[in-house]
Parts: structure tokens; C-alpha cells; sequence
């Protein structure tokens, strides 16, 4: 058992003033493995008062003091790695190719900014105009469960490479991982009041956060939903705002894909994260002249992917995060077959074998209309739509008929082809054949995917407002 008392204000941790108390559970064996206590809003106010005293400090540092910083931080979590991962294995339930991924892309993640902020041009002219790129001053975060170290890293990577100081709002579920991270954190010997971090839940201490008037910034990964709760609430202060929210991704198959490569990569682009991942690619656009030989391959393929417990190397799926997510995903299972889909693999309920955790079938319809809801929701599961199309036009007018734009993904034996095909998507990233993670490519949204860019320059433009400096001419 472990139970997280503290929270993280001004360089120290500190017991909160709020005493409600939150369960914290194994989702591969439902048992409870600690408890957390949440803060309040009274602990908000004190970490922004904390944060608005770093700002003056943080905005006025010099490229090599923020890279230093980075650095330190990138070289903290490298060397606690096996802790974090074993945190997240017990807490989060990630299969181990995850959980190995978040550590390694977390440290990475600094590393980045460090080189971003190396060639950020802060300093710039515009006609006869001097343009300085300025911090706006502290910044709240608010991050989900599904990938806790790299969300929060990548809040903080931001605040330092822009000068600011910053406030988050983990996922209070995850609040083991959140703890190891943080102590992570503090032993990078970070300025007293540049991070503050309080546990609690959004109605409280996000509610805080996004009225709060010494808040200037909002950022936030999470539902639409959640958005636009936060949009309104900021609306009063005029905050400014990046938002990275859900997605509905297609992935298309062209006529002319290797299904040997491409099966598999259309499935773990729907499953990685077991699912539980926003840019995760759950309508999967199929030709109609290649149907049949198509669904067979899913079929056979998808059977073949091992769901079990995350402690063995050899599980692609494991459990989703909490009994209500469960149960959300499972109504979305039975949503699909009232809708007149037809269940390809999977279904309701556990996989054989497992008779507890909260583990789901990995699902496939086929028979989608994208007029469903299982098409067009975000259902954050192992849950797949197939949908066929006609040609290559129609492949598009499918793929960018949603609400969402995050991220898409094409598989074909022609790269020039799959660019072609790519430069049509209305998404914020589109990976042809699986290419892999590019750590310094824009992250976020067209439509209710988001507002605003996260990583590399793209990201710190976010987090900086110019101001410009007209002098009289001679």
C-alpha cells in the first residue's frame, strides 16, 4: 500500500489543506494498492501564489539556465527509469512495450526542449521593429491517466523552455506515478516555485485553475468534453489556451498495401496503449475490392494479440484503467451491435482466462456506416470500426468526415501514393507505413481535436506572446 499525502508547492513537499481521500487501485487485479489525498482549492491559490513568485525569477533566465535545466531533469528521470516503469506496470496496467516507451520518451521529452530552445529565435525583427518572444506568465496544466509521465513532462518542458512557471493537475488516479515523477523532479534542483503540483479532481482544483485570475495560460490534454467546460471557465480572464483533446483517427489501407506489414500495423495503430490512446486509429478504411481477403487477415491477426496481465512481455492488450472506463467500453460494445454492426472478433466481456482485472475482448466491427456513433464517438478502448470504401476520393471524404482531426494514418506499398493521400487528411499528423515517433513534429488537432500546438518550436509559440518595440526613425 501506498499512501500519497503530500503535495507539491514552492520547492517542498507539503500536506495539503483539502483531507478528502481518493482509492487508488491494480487494474489488472482490482485490488487496492494505495490511497491519495486530494487538494482543495485554498491548495491551488497557495501554488499560484508559489508560481507567480517564480515568474519574475524564470522569465528573466538565459537560454544556457534553461537548458541546463532540461537537462538535469532528462538525466533524473533516466536514472530512476526502473521505478517509473514499475509504477506505472502496478498502477496504470500497460503492457511492458508501453510502459518501457513512456520512461524513455519522458527523458526525451527534456532533451528535446533543450535542443528546441537552443534555436528558438526569442529575440526577432518585423520591418523596422524589435520583436521579443516573452513568457506569459504561469501556466496551469491539466493531464489525463492514460500516459501520466509524458503528459506532465511535456507541460513542464514547455513552462521552463518559455520562461514560465507552472501549476498542474495530474489525474488523480494516477497518483503513485505521479509522486515517483515528481520526487524525480526535485532532485533536478529546479527553482523553488517553478513546478507546483496538486493532486485533486477536475470539478476542484482544475475548476481553480482555469478561474483563477493569476493564471494566464491554460493547458490541457483530456476529452472534448472536459475542453469545453475549461473553455468557458477561462472565457472570464481571457486565458489563453492549448488544448489537445480527442480524436476518432482513420487509417486507411490503400488498394495496394503489403497486408503482411500492413495488418499488423493497422492494428496496433487501433490497440497500442491497449487502446487507450486519443491519436489511436479506430476506423479502419478498408477497399472494397480487397473486403473479404482484408477482414479475414484482421480477424485471424487481431485472435493472434496476447491480453493479459502487463507484467509479461509477451501482452500486447492489457487492462483498461478503472471499472468505470469498463463499463463505459463495454456499453460501446453492445452500442455497436444495436446499430446493426457486425462483430468480426471480440464481443462483451473479459477474454477467456481472465476472471478478473478489468480487461476487455479486443473488438472489431465490420459493417460500420460512419454515421454510427461507434464511428464517430471516442470510445478509448479496443475497439475498432471497419468501413469500406470505393476509390481513393472516397477513402478521403470518409476519413475527413468527423468532428475530430488529430491524427490519421495511410498503409501502402507506394509512398509517393500514401503522400498524396495524406495531404488531403484534415489532421494535425498524418504517419504513412507506420513511420516512427518524431519527437520534434507539431502535436494537436484540427476541429474538436484541439486549439494550438504542442513540441518543439511549434509548442513554445504557444506558451510566448511578442511584443514589439517601435522606435522613431533618424
Amino acid at each position: 500500500m501506498r499512501d500519497i499525502d503530500k503535495i507539491y508547492v514552492d520547492g517542498a513537499f507539503v500536506t495539503p489543506h483539502g483531507t478528502e481521500q481518493f482509492d487508488l487501485f491494480n487494474p489488472a487485479t482490482e485490488e487496492k494498492i494505495g490511497t491519495v489525498r486530494l487538494g482543495n482549492a485554498e491548495d491551488v491559490r497557495v501554488a499560484v501564489a508559489a508560481a507567480k513568485r517564480a515568474f519574475p525569477v524564470m522569465a528573466s533566465t538565459s537560454k544556457a539556465e534553461r537548458i541546463a535545466m532540461l537537462h538535469r531533469l532528462s538525466d533524473a528521470v533516466r536514472l530512476k527509469a526502473g521505478d517509473l516503469i514499475a509504477a506505472m506496470t502496478e498502477e496504470y496496467g500497460a503492457p511492458a512495450y508501453f510502459t518501457g516507451f513512456s520512461a524513455q520518451n519522458t527523458a526525451s521529452i527534456f532533451d528535446v526542449m533543450a535542443a528546441t530552445v537552443e534555436t528558438y529565435e526569442f529575440d526577432r525583427t518585423a520591418g523596422s521593429s524589435v520583436v521579443r518572444m516573452l513568457p506569459l506568465g504561469v501556466v496551469g496544466a491539466i493531464t489525463p491517466w492514460n500516459s501520466n509521465f509524458g503528459f506532465i513532462a511535456t507541460k513542464l518542458a514547455h513552462a521552463i523552455g518559455s520562461g514560465s512557471s507552472i501549476v498542474i493537475k495530474p489525474a488523480e488516479q494516477s497518483a503513485i506515478q505521479t509522486q515517483l515523477l515528481v520526487e524525480c523532479i526535485h532532485d533536478a534542483g529546479l527553482p523553488s516555485g517553478l513546478l507546483n503540483v496538486v493532486n485533486g479532481t477536475g470539478p476542484v482544483v482544475g475548476a481553480e485553475l482555469t478561474t483563477n485570475p493569476d493564471v494566464a495560460m491554460i493547458t490541457f490534454t483530456g476529452s472534448t468534453p472536459a475542453a469545453k467546460i475549461i473553455q468557458r471557465a477561462a472565457l472570464d480572464t481571457m486565458k489563453r489556451l492549448v488544448l489537445e483533446l480527442g480524436g476518432k483517427s482513420p487509417t486507411i489501407i490503400l488498394d495496394d498495401a503489403d497486408l503482411d506489414t500492413a495488418i499488423p500495423t493497422a492494428l496496433m495503430t487501433g490497440f497500442a496503449n491497449s487502446g487507450q490512446a486519443c491519436v489511436a486509429g479506430t476506423r479502419i478504411l478498408v477497399p472494397n475490392s480487397r473486403r473479404d481477403e482484408i477482414f479475414q487477415r484482421l480477424k485471424s491477426e487481431a485472435e493472434r494479440l496476447k491480453v493479459g496481465v502487463p507484467t509479461d512481455p509477451q501482452v500486447r492488450i492489457g487492462p483498461l484503467a478503472n471499472a468505470k472506463h469498463w463499463e463505459r467500453v463495454q456499453s460501446y460494445i453492445q452500442l455497436g451491435q444495436q446499430e446493426g454492426a457486425t462483430l468480426l472478433t471480440g464481443g462483451e466481456g473479459r477474454p477467456g482466462g481472465l476472471d478478473k482485472g478489468w480487461f476487455t475482448r479486443p473488438t472489431i466491427f465490420t459493417g460500420v456506416s460512419n454515421d454510427m456513433r461507434i464511428a464517430r464517438e471516442e470510445i478509448f478502448g479496443p475497439v475498432l470500426g471497419v468501413i469500406t470504401y470505393d476509390d481513393d476520393d472516397d477513402a478521403v471524404k470518409i476519413a475527413n468526415d468527423s468532428e475530430f482531426g488529430l491524427q490519421a494514418y495511410v498503409l501502402s506499398s507506394d509512398v509517393a501514393r500514401a503522400t498524396r493521400i495524406a495531404e488531403q487528411l484534415i489532421a494535425g499528423r498524418v504517419v504513412i507505413n507506420g513511420a516512427p515517433h518524431d519527437p520534434y513534429a507539431p502535436f494537436g488537432g484540427f476541429k474538436q481535436s484541439g486549439i494550438g500546438r504542442e513540441i518543439g518550436a511549434y509548442g513554445l509559440d504557444a506558451y510566448l506572446e511578442p511584443r514589439a518595440i517601435l522606435k522613431p526613425t533618424a
